[in-house]
């Protein structure tokens, strides 16, 4: 069906912002101590004088929602970072293009490296395939990078929508599809 503009408001909260803030929760939280979580949240939120309570009660719901998960321990848990930083080129994507700026979490094994990105989107997608196209190029081109900084480890792709909440994993034959339809590529 079709999407809502993104510059609609959500009970008189811009999209794009309740989106910041949850980020913001996602980033922040997972470094916290977890019996400090939820009173760091709230201080967060409280901050933002323009909220209602309605407002702050369903971005910390949706927050938690994800952190507290099980699906997710991994990609808050240990060995994962927030607001990673990656750049670098790769043959998988079209000639003379290079990529530099920061995902929103990281997680590095000794086999693997996951990268994930929020999605505060509402109503999520029931499926990968239903995702903005433009979500999926972003993931495709992240992980044909990281597979050349990691090479011989393994680099998975998942979107992380915070309704629902949903870890959706974007599998390799995804990816390339995604990379072989980009402009320019090989």
């Amino acid at each position: 069906g079709p999407a809502p503009s993104p510059l609609a408001m959500v009970e008189g909260l811009g999209r794009y912002r309740r989106g910041e803030l949850i980020h913001r929760l996602l980033q922040l939280l997972p470094d916290v101590p977890a019996a400090e979580r939820r009173p760091a949240a709230q201080r967060l939120l409280a901050r933002e004088r323009d909220l209602t309570d309605a407002q702050r009660r369903e971005m910390l719901a949706a927050a938690f929602g994800v952190i507290d998960d099980p699906r997710f321990a991994d990609v808050f848990g240990p060995g994962s970072r927030a607001e990673a930083a990656i750049g670098g080129a790769s043959p998988r994507l079209p000639a003379g293009l290079a990529v530099s700026g920061r995902v929103d979490r990281l997680l590095g094994t000794p086999d693997r490296y996951l990268v994930v990105d929020y999605k505060t989107n509402r109503p999520a997608p029931a499926d990968v395939s239903d995702a903005d196209p433009a979500y999926l190029i972003q993931m495709s081109v992240y992980t044909a990078v990281l597979q050349e900084v990691f090479p011989g480890r393994r680099v998975e792709a998942a979107l992380v929508w915070t309704d629902g909440p949903r870890l959706m994993p974007v599998p390799e034959n995804i990816i390339a599809a995604t990379l072989a339809a980009l402009p320019g590529a090989h």
